[in-house]
């Protein structure tokens, strides 16, 4: 057995069965030891890219880890925003980097670069195997670091550690994780004496609070104590739609949110970041919240969020079966719009139109922006964004999420400039025959940096910011970019043509992707 067997062996012991690849010469031990163990589901993406995107939707479906396989340092390079998305959503995830035999590194040759250096930024854990000995004991520490932190983990495995020789005579050992660390009882408390005031009060939450059991707490909180629910701008998941508690969300305009948190007194955040804006604008405060506005930290990440709601509850004398509010779902005359295709016709029909228990994957940007407000009527679903604001992540996002959870439809909302960061995964969602239904908002521009032009006061723009913010010379063919990839599409230009092509597309198995023309 050598070094890229032990590895193998331990992820598996883990429960990490899934590697999302895209692997070179420096990996080709591993990659062996991976055709040894086919119980290790192994899924090709055309650009590390995919693969680290791909990764992220897994985890955050999965609640546990992929492992990615990347060759050196620029294919990690070629990875790094899907991985500072995935830092950003908290997603566990264990990336394997290559790396040259540690005795060839002197030779400076033409693919020797700092790793370690690429991968911390990106990274919450970043580990460096030093001989084949030492696989097992690395490979459990990152997996522990991915799952606790929870976050980012990259390995770095050098070439001879791979094909180093390691004893055979025991399998590896599951890793035993800690349990979650507990909100401390001053925390509660003062969260608790925070809701008793006779303050404006808004519980904000994020990661595991957002899972419907967690907002059903939540939700008994805010009824009784007239606190707002919110959660931060951007999320890794969040579970919506009819039955279920009702949310909203800091908005992403500097100029909303300061509006919508005006009136906030007190903010208890519960694993959650204080809202800040997402760039400076000349004029324009960074923070979100008023400067005299209390913020009360109930749990930080890494902790249990869900039982520190629960031990808020009980010390608001708040009894589990309480009757919570939940969304109605769409009322019967919320019949579907007609006649030319615009983005809040999509978002309204997708909304209206959303099979049960579907996941959505959203990196639709500006397109889409009125979904969240019509999907809280929709069936019950998984909603999962962009967290990091790195685009191109919508495609392999939902190929990743298709992946582990093969028994739900998933519905990707995509941005047509941001989706060509990585079209290359539908290419993957074409091979391993993934149910995913992709939804691209072409609006031919890059409608968000044309908005954010007008925020730093730019009202009129030249021939050079035109060519810069529009994607329309020439005209990006979506249709055959997917068929030329595997997956079948069809254009549409009529709210009409639009939900046929959705009602064929939910009722077939397999990648579908519709041009909405708007």
């Amino acid at each position: 057995m050598n070094g890229a067997d032990r590895l193998c062996e331990t992820l598996l012991a883990n429960d990490i069965d899934v590697c999302f690849a895209n692997p070179g010469t420096s990996e080709m031990h591993f990659v062996a030891a991976l055709d040894r163990r086919p119980q290790m589901r192994c899924v090709l993406g055309l650009f590390e890219g995919v693969a680290t995107g791909a990764a992220d939707g897994y985890a955050r479906m999965a609640d546990k880890p992929a492992a990615t396989l990347l060759h050196l340092g620029p294919g990690l390079a070629n990875g790094l925003a899907n991985l500072h998305n995935a830092r950003r959503a908290r997603t566990p995830m264990l990336n394997v980097v290559g790396d040259h035999a540690t005795y060839f590194l002197k030779h400076d040759a033409p693919l020797t670069s700092d790793i370690e250096s690429l991968a911390r930024p990106m990274s919450q854990w970043v580990g460096y195997i030093g001989s084949a000995a030492e696989v097992e004991a690395r490979t459990s520490e990152a997996y522990r670091a991915a799952m606790r932190m929870p976050g980012v983990a990259t390995l770095i495995l050098p070439a001879d550690a791979a094909w180093g020789d390691v004893p055979s005579d025991r399998p590896p050992v599951r890793t035993t994780l800690p349990d979650l660390a507990a909100a401390s009882t001053q925390a509660v408390r003062n969260a608790a004496e925070t809701l008793r005031s006779q303050r404006r009060v808004a519980l904000l939450l994020t990661g595991q609070a957002l899972r419907a059991h967690a907002l059903e707490i939540a939700g008994r909180i805010a009824d009784a104590t007239g606190a707002r629910l919110l959660m931060q701008t951007s999320n890794g998941r969040v579970q919506r739609g009819a039955g279920r508690v009702v949310i909203g969300s800091v908005p992403y305009s500097v100029d909303a949110a300061l509006e919508a948190l005006h009136d906030v007194d007190a903010m208890i955040v519960v694993g959650a970041k204080v809202p800040v804006a997402f760039f400076a604008y000349p004029g324009k405060p960074g923070l979100l919240v008023r400067e005299d506005c209390e913020i009360v930290d109930l749990a930080r990440p890494g902790e249990d969020l869900v039982q520190a709601l629960a031990h808020l509850a009980d010390e608001l004398g708040i009894k589990a079966n309480t009757p919570v509010s939940v969304s109605p779902g769409f009322t019967d005359d919320a019949t579907l719009p007609r006649g030319p295709l615009t983005d809040e016709a999509v978002a309204f029909t997708v909304a209206r139109m959303l099979p049960e228990h579907a996941i959505v994957c959203d990196e639709s940007i500006t397109a889409g922006a009125s979904f969240f407000r019509h999907s809280q009527h929709a069936a019950p679903h998984d909603y999962l964004r962009i967290t990091g604001g790195a685009i191109g992540i919508g495609i392999p996002l939902a190929a990743g999420a298709a992946v582990a959870c093969p028994d739900r439809k998933v519905v990707a909302l995509q941005a047509d400039g941001s989706g060509m960061y990585t079209v290359q995964g539908f290419w993957t969602q074409a091979r391993e025959n993934l149910d995913v239904v992709t939804i691209v908002f072409a609006n031919r521009s890059y409608a968000i940096l044309q908005g954010e032009m007008r925020n730093v006061g730019v009202e009129h723009f030249g021939s050079n910011a035109k060519r810069m913010l529009s994607i329309d010379e020439p005209t990006l063919d979506w249709v055959s970019m997917a068929r030329g990839m595997g997956v079948d599409g069809g254009r549409a230009t009529t709210v009409e043509e639009f939900r046929t092509l959705l009602e064929a597309a939910l009722k077939q198995r397999g990648p579908f992707v519709i041009e909405a023309v708007v």
